[in-house]
This record gives structure tokens, sequence and C-alpha cells, in this order.
């Protein structure tokens, strides 16, 4: 055999194993190295969003906390507020509740005083007659003198 044959041969074989290579091989593999691209590309893109998707939810979620504890804080001021307000409020009821207790007690007071005059004011008067009648020696007419025992009443 002749040796350039053989060298013309494989070169022939060889153009025609890549002719083979490159019309039935390569496009399958050149197709699963581009789907393998894009699937890669998809998945770095993918994870940026997440992380960005992470960041506004971190952030929202901070956001969230801070108005939650404001409206806490809030509730909890218009609670001490209200508890302030309610004690001011019995205080005050309490207040007026002792000065209508001092005022009619005051005019119990009064009345009873007012009540224990007239008692000494009529024993008074009966002790004037009584004495008169024993200076006088005889009985003094309640109905004849009762002008002069108010009158007398009136003084003491």
């Amino acid at each position: 055999m002749n040796i350039n044959m053989t060298i013309i041969g494989q070169a022939i074989w060889f153009a025609l194993f890549v002719f083979f290579c490159m019309k039935f091989v390569w496009p399958p593999i050149s197709r699963a190295l581009e789907e393998r691209k894009q699937k890669i590309a998809e998945g770095l893109s993918a994870a940026d969003r997440a992380e960005r998707d992470l960041e506004l939810a971190q952030e929202k979620a901070t956001a969230n906390l801070k108005e939650a504890k404001e409206k806490a804080a809030e509730i909890i001021d218009q609670a001490n507020r209200r508890a302030n307000q309610i004690v001011e409020e019995a205080k005050d009821a309490a207040r007026t509740e002792g000065e209508r207790l001092v005022a009619k007690a005051q005019s119990e007071i009064d009345q009873e005083v007012n009540q224990a005059r007239e008692q000494l004011r009529k024993e008074v008067a009966v002790l004037a007659l009584s004495g008169a009648e024993k200076v006088l020696g005889g009985e003094v007419n309640q109905d004849a003198h009762k002008q002069m025992l108010e009158q007398l009443a009136a003084e003491l």
C-alpha cells in the first residue's frame, strides 16, 4: 500500500467524520450547551430577583414592625389617658358626693340645733311659768299670757 493513498484515505475519512459530526453530532451538543447556558442565566436572574424581593420583604417587615410599635405605643398612651380621665372623674364624683354628704350633714345638724333650741325655749317657758306661779303663789293662765310667753321665749 501506498502511504500517500493511506494519508489521502485517512484525510477523506477524517473529512467525512468531521462532516458527519458537524451535521449530526455537533448540533445536539450545541443545543444542549445553549439550553444549559439559558437555564444558568435564568437561574442567576431568578436569584437576583429573589434577593431583591427578600430585601423588599425585609424592608416591608421592618416598616410594618415600626408601624405596629407606633400603634401599640399610641394605644398604650390612649389607655393611660383614659385611665387618668377615669381616675379624675372618680375623684370629682367622690368630691361631689363628699360635698353633698357634708351639706346634708350640716343641714341635719342645723335642723337638730333648731329643734333643740325650740325644745329649750319650751322648757324655759314652762320653767318660767312654774317659777312665776311659785313667786305669785297662784296659777298663771298659759292661754291668757301666750303672747308674753312667746316674747320671753324669743328673748331667750
